[in-house]
């Protein structure tokens, strides 16, 4: 078997974008064979605080709602950390799209609730994947352009299962497509993912100090086990 014969998608909906503030509204984990569906797992939370009406336009999600009907935010986060660890501990990829976002957002709710350290290896980042086997193809890389790229569907965008499906889905198409160009086994992979997303980083920062500010530092977390701008990522580790 090749590492994207049988995927793990993670996904979460959250209350803001600050991975060392926002808490988790809602998951999904989601396990897909040969890019088939065969058994999901969901949770609705309780967050604690206030769904900014914000977040709440992008995954419908309201505070009155997650009161109601999810559960307290120590117990979801604690059993969405074990589905999790199961996962990777069981050494299958965890498909999870721009994974420094949803894993130290991850790693920050298990710190608040002293539910130990999170570490998240080996992961499958179909963002870094595919800038790496399509370097030069124009426009952005979010995930409703990067799943259009690859004839990937997906009907309810910002709807945690939906969104984690699509990751797997295009991680699955990546495989199929380039897995020449890529090594078989996950965990090379993930050490290979790295070394790639340190370049585009890299790329990145140079491009952001040339055109718009020479004194420009990225705030955003490390790729799991790498680095961002010569700092080690210390949320995901």
């Amino acid at each position: 078997m090749t590492w994207y014969d049988r995927l793990v998608a993670f996904d979460t909906e959250t209350t803001g974008i600050d991975v060392r503030t926002t808490r988790i509204v809602s998951a999904c984990l989601v396990e897909l064979q040969q890019g088939e569906v065969v058994k999901r797992q969901d949770w609705l939370l309780d967050p604690g605080v206030e769904i900014p009406e914000q977040a709440t336009r992008v995954h419908g999600i309201t505070t009155e709602r997650a009161r109601e009907d999810g559960m307290s935010a120590a117990e979801g986060v604690a059993s969405i950390l074990q589905a999790v660890r199961g996962v990777l501990d069981a050494g299958i990829g965890l498909v999870v799209y721009n994974a420094p976002y949803d894993l130290s957002l991850l790693a920050h709710e298990a710190e608040r609730h002293r539910l130990g350290a999170l570490l998240p290896q080996p992961v499958v980042d179909p963002i870094i994947l595919d800038k790496q086997v399509d370097r030069y193809r124009k426009g952005k890389r979010t995930l409703d352009l990067t799943a259009a790229a690859y004839g990937v569907p997906l009907l309810d965008a910002h709807d945690a299962g939906a969104d984690a499906i699509a990751a797997a889905q295009i991680a699955h198409a990546i495989g199929l497509r380039y897995g020449a160009q890529l090594p078989d086994d996950v965990w090379e992979l993930h050490r290979a993912q790295i070394g790639w997303a340190a370049e585009q980083q890299a790329d990145f920062a140079r491009y952001m100090r040339q055109r718009v500010n020479p004194d420009w530092t990225s705030d955003r977390p490390a790729w799991p086990g790498g680095r961002v701008d010569g700092d080690v990522s210390m949320a995901l580790s």
